[in-house]
């Protein structure tokens, strides 16, 4: 006995699943004249520049900046026990005190020191889209597909070209510290990291 299915009836998989958003996913969209990066809008005849290009930390500076600190740190640490010391002949405990004082504040000073060298030093390299505008902004996003940002970079001057143009990309939100990298002119991001605007100082 043959067993007829139901009139529409289908075997239909089901579709499939979305892949969550990354934390630091932003949309960046293009409609009605106005580029979107997450919530900032930036009106398309403002753009004067697109690009892409490579973000490097300051790992030269990060580097002499922490050889003078310690330079200075220690310079500091030697006088000040030099000093207690022929001031301290008097009282012994006192000298020892403030001794005691000087280097605990020179260790935490060098421990700092050390903690901002490698986090310049292990920041990695970013490439970015820059988008600037006429005025003092520019934004900044990034992905983990640079090809997708050398093709952003086509699509946002076709949108500039022809005012019909629309559409939507997930990229990622810029998560970098601006004193740590180079970003050609001064800029200051808005916000500290995190955050995809940056102005120019």
């Amino acid at each position: 006995m043959d067993r007829t299915e139901p009139p529409g009836h289908h075997d239909i998989p089901p579709p499939p699943a979305v892949p969550p958003r990354s934390v630091t996913a932003v949309d960046l969209r293009v409609g009605k004249r106005l580029l979107w990066v997450d919530g900032a809008a930036y009106p398309l005849e403002n753009v004067t520049r697109v690009y892409t290009y490579t973000l490097t930390p300051r790992r030269k500076e990060a580097t002499l900046l922490f050889l003078k600190r310690v330079g200075i740190i220690l310079s500091v640490a030697f006088a000040l026990t030099i000093l207690g010391g022929i001031t301290g002949i008097a009282s012994e405990s006192t000298a020892g005190t403030i001794i005691t004082f000087v280097w605990l504040g020179t260790l935490a000073a060098l421990v700092f020191s050390v903690v901002e060298l490698v986090a310049v030093l292990t920041a990695p390299t970013q490439y970015v889209l820059a988008v600037e505008t006429s005025g003092p902004s520019i934004a900044m996003v990034t992905s983990a597909e640079p090809r997708q940002l050398d093709q952003l970079v086509g699509s946002i001057v076709n949108a500039i070209e022809n005012p019909e143009v629309e559409f939507q990309v997930t990229v990622d939100r810029l998560m970098v510290n601006p004193r740590n990298y180079y970003f050609g002119d001064n800029v200051n991001m808005y916000g500290g990291t995190g955050n995809v605007g940056v102005s120019n100082a």
